[in-house]
């Protein structure tokens, strides 16, 4: 691969804007009360369920002390992050990050950078790392995920893990991941790159890894690098979205992406670069064929697991971690002063910011009622159509997207549950992607973006 191609002056602005990032956010200097007021509610989680909740608290009821604890110093927001993988035009580091105190600031309530390291419901406080300990009359969870590496890859050692972990990075969290991800896209030189989607679970985004497999193959092909983005999935594709990314990738980028549905990863040599796994002919095929390839960037997205901080509060959850709801709503099954909101939720609806976001003003109106001791029903205003509305970029050049839309309802199980739906575009001349679509993505993206800081 030659030199002029790997863009010496953009590696430099890549790495530059790494190591300032973290001083991005800090901290609000706001004193937060050590006892609670009555109308507590402390928020752990800053993504995107976590700061919409804090906001519409304020709005909802000045009068409610609302305080954010976030371990992390800075956002990064992961929707549309593929597109910044995929060398589209116009996007930047700057795009996805943002200063947690700024909403802080205009909003009224208290931020907290700091690791939370304890959870004690019957006194009802939180105790952090750094800030000691901060009581409750509401604890509103909003954690995320974590990877289980260990599930997936029982015979690793945690050495190993870590090893896998630095240098095929999952980039499905927010921070460095993603930028360690792009560096390496930015520093290949040809050769191939192996994407591989959780092998099996409930995960955060689920289209993420398709997008990032059609937005790769549109840096290799913008680049002019000789390779292929190679898929080592288990879905066969069935997997979100899946006709209609299987149509873009068909249509734009048929000499660019090999995807193969019926694999079982087993090991990743990130010294020799070789990734080694089964591949098996279907479904059916028990037995398979052993394969060990070479790759210049390997992304490997593990099984995903709820964030620990779930099990921390010792509240019911299933065998992954994730909370078990009270009904309809958004409040912990095990503890009536709890509430859970975006990935952490076993609500049979898909795990997205969109969904995220739905949630927390959700919860919010639940919890300022619980707080002023009335009742809201949590089954008011259902069925929510397009409550979920998640885009996928397909292409670059021109830009393209695809998009799903979910309708929340109340399921007879008893929890809330999404149907999907994948609509064809009136400017897509009768395909699942358009232009149009490409720009309502940004859009939504720089509408959240502006509700959450500006």
């Amino acid at each position: 691969m030659a030199m002029g191609r790997r863009d010496t002056f953009k590696l430099a602005g890549v790495a530059a804007a790494a190591a300032v990032m973290p001083s991005m956010a800090t901290a609000s200097e706001k004193k937060v009360a050590k006892k609670a007021t009555g109308k507590s509610v402390v928020i752990i989680g800053a993504g995107f369920g976590g700061l919409t909740i804090a906001k519409a608290l304020k709005k909802s009821d000045k009068s409610i002390d609302v305080t954010v604890i976030e371990k992390r110093s800075m956002h990064m927001a992961c929707p549309l992050s593929n597109g910044l993988l995929g060398g589209l035009d116009n996007m930047s580091l700057s795009m996805f990050v943002g200063d947690y105190s700024q909403p802080a600031t205009k909003y009224g309530y208290s931020f907290v950078n700091s690791e939370v390291t304890s959870i004690d419901r019957k006194a009802k406080k939180v105790t952090t790392s750094t800030a000691g300990d901060i009581a409750y009359d509401i604890l509103v969870l909003s954690p995320g995920i974590a990877y289980d590496y260990e599930k997936q890859f029982p015979k690793w050692d945690a050495a190993k893990i870590a090893h896998v972990a630095q240098s095929c990075p999952a980039a499905l969290m927010p921070g460095n991941e993603h930028i360690a991800l792009l560096r390496q896209l930015e520093n290949m030189d040809d050769g191939n790159v192996y994407i591989v989607p959780p092998a099996k679970g409930k995960y955060r985004c689920p289209p993420a890894p398709y997008e990032r497999t059609a937005m790769i193959a549109n840096y290799l092909k913008k680049e002019g690098i000789k390779g292929k983005v190679i898929v080592l999935d288990t879905r066969g594709g069935k997997f979100a979205k899946g006709k209609a990314f299987q149509e873009s990738w068909k249509d734009l980028f048929a000499d660019y992406i090999e995807y193969k549905g019926f694999t079982e990863v087993t090991d990743v040599d990130p010294v020799a670069k070789t990734i080694t796994y089964t591949e098996f002919k279907d479904a059916d095929d028990e037995k398979g064929v052993s394969k060990t390839e070479k790759y210049e960037v390997c992304n490997l997205i593990p099984i995903n697991k709820c964030s620990p901080v779930i099990a921390m509060a010792g509240i019911e959850h299933n065998g992954a971690g994730y909370a078990m709801m009270d009904g309809y709503s958004f409040r912990s099954k095990t503890d009536k002063n709890i509430y859970v909101i975006g990935d952490a939720v076993t609500h049979k609806i898909p795990p997205s910011g969109q969904t995220a976001i739905w949630g927390a003003h959700r919860a919010a109106g639940q919890i300022v009622a619980q707080l002023n001791g009335k009742v809201d029903d949590p089954k008011k205003g259902l069925p929510a159509k397009a409550a979920n509305v998640c885009f996928s970029m397909v292409g670059g050049k021109p830009e393209e997207a695809i998009m799903v839309t979910h309708t929340f309802s109340a399921d007879k199980s008893g929890v809330l549950k999404g149907k999907g739906n994948v609509p064809k575009p009136k400017d897509g001349n009768g395909k699942f992607r358009s232009k149009g679509t490409a720009k309502a993505t940004r859009e939504w993206f720089g509408g959240v973006m502006r509700e959450m800081f500006a």
